[in-house]
């Protein structure tokens, strides 16, 4: 186990910024407005391979114990509590304020070692800004300047110094076998709280205002002695209803752990039924290829006719992803969990299926048995084999002549013929198409010899006559 140290302060002070100087990563959503950090984001920092530590970012803690400034500044203190050492980082700029002294004697009364970090010196009297925080008793002050990346070499020394040798502190490993599941949705529908459900405890701020998460926040699972990787992301929203610069870099972050999961949970809202927006994330995860499953959730709160309704409502809009798994769930009670990581294993064990050559091919040449493809301009594409192309999600090269005049029509009539016949679920299918070419395209004519040429010339007098 690793040491951990926690980033304490009050907002805007770089807290998030001096996190990606030490990790060496972006994981943490960086912008000039105040409180767009909001949930706990671990990451380890190595700039000393010999003796790594956690570092876990914290949303500012602004003074109020209400609403989501309240539930922030609870995260923060959470991360106070299991630190090892607490970074308390000021404002170099902008000097000791009220909110300061108050986090500060908040940190006196733990028994947990602080080091304070005076950040965004640059441009500025270094000297005169550590001094203006001399009245907090601290025989070192660590002048920093996390967007230029100064002054990290002595803040490092000084935190080693300070550690212990080991902690108590968990971190996220890269075994290959970790599943790796991202909860995806529209704002409110309940991802953060489902993932605080499945991780025991309010890892994540779950609240009923829309777009409470910000940056999207992994955490490690073992459940039934398998391992997975949870990632609750930010709520998407159509383009138009997007203003905030920090959305935009929200919306990014979600797509791009649409890229690295390997099972996408599409959640819903029972409430809503299926809206215009739910159908516009599930085609991100379709354009990304990755396993899917759909959750619906508040799925207790509804009554008997809702049921019904929302029920016509899944069949008719979401039939182009009718191979996907609906589940019932409720985040808020647990029920449902159970079908929840089931359908989760199967899609996954889908998408992560191996094949070979050969049952490929019979599979082709099974499908055109059956079916032969529609004659294009008095000609008959032919499939004469297959053979796998890689996986999540599965995908299939089909070798043959006159393949690119196949209509979408067949396309799709293969595509189920191949989820039957390898009873794939919950994972999409795509197929290449590589026209054989022809081994005589690039031989030379043979030249027609003298009486050739007049024998071709009186077949087409004969041919005018008639």
């Amino acid at each position: 186990m690793l040491p951990l140290v926690a980033l304490v302060g009050r907002p805007n002070v770089g807290k998030s910024t001096l996190f990606n100087a030490l990790t060496r990563s972006r994981d943490a959503l960086v912008h000039d407005a105040p409180g767009v950090t909001r949930d706990r984001n671990y990451g380890v920092c190595r700039l000393d391979p010999e003796r790594p530590f956690v570092l876990v970012d914290t949303g500012g803690i602004a003074g109020q114990e209400e609403g989501l400034a309240g539930a922030t500044a609870k995260q923060s203190r959470a991360a106070a509590e299991e630190a090892d050492l607490v970074l308390f980082v000021v404002d170099g700029r902008e000097g000791a304020s009220a909110l300061d002294d108050a986090i500060l004697a908040w940190l006196r009364k733990r028994d947990r070692p602080v080091l304070l970090v005076v950040n965004k010196i640059d441009g500025i009297d270094a000297q005169a800004a550590l001094n203006d925080f001399a009245r907090y008793g601290f025989r070192d002050r660590i002048g920093v300047s996390s967007s230029h990346r100064t002054g990290l070499d002595a803040l490092l020394k000084d935190v080693l110094e300070r550690l212990p040798e080991d902690g108590d502190a968990q971190v996220l490993d890269d075994d290959p076998k970790r599943m790796r599941v991202a909860f995806i949705g529209r704002p409110n529908v309940g991802k953060s709280t489902l993932v605080n459900r499945l991780l025991g405890e309010e890892r994540m701020i779950a609240s009923d205002v829309p777009g409470t998460t910000r940056d999207s926040i992994a955490a490690d699972l073992e459940r039934d002695g398998r391992k997975y990787r949870l990632v609750d992301t930010a709520g998407i929203r159509r383009k138009s209803k997007v203003e905030e610069a920090v959305e935009k870099f929200s919306i990014v972050k979600t797509l791009q752990a649409i890229e690295e999961c390997q099972v996408a949970v599409v959640m819903l809202d029972a409430g809503e039924g299926v809206t215009e927006q739910d159908t516009s994330v599930l085609g991100a995860v379709l354009d990304a290829g990755r396993a899917l499953v759909v959750a619906v959730n508040k799925w207790d709160g509804q009554s008997d006719y809702q049921r019904g309704q929302v029920e016509a409502l899944l069949g008719r809009k979401l039939s182009f992803v009718e191979w996907a798994e609906k589940v019932r769930i409720s985040a808020r009670h647990g029920s449902g969990l159970r079908e929840l990581f089931r359908a989760i294993h199967r899609a996954h064990a889908s998408a992560t299926k191996v094949f070979s050559t050969s049952e490929t091919t019979r599979a082709v040449e099974a499908a055109s048995n059956a079916n032969p493809p529609p004659v294009v301009r008095g000609h008959v594409p032919k499939l004469r084999f297959a053979h796998p192309g890689g996986e999540n999600p599965p995908t299939f090269v089909v070798h043959g002549t006159r393949l690119k005049s196949l209509s979408a029509t067949y396309q799709r009539y293969l595509e189920n013929f191949f989820r039957k016949r390898f009873k794939l679920v919950g994972t999409p299918i795509r197929f290449v198409f590589k026209e054989t070419e022809n081994p005589y395209k690039d031989k030379p004519k043979n030249p027609l010899t003298e009486r050739q040429v007049a024998k071709k010339r009186r077949l087409m007098r004969h041919v005018k006559r008639r």
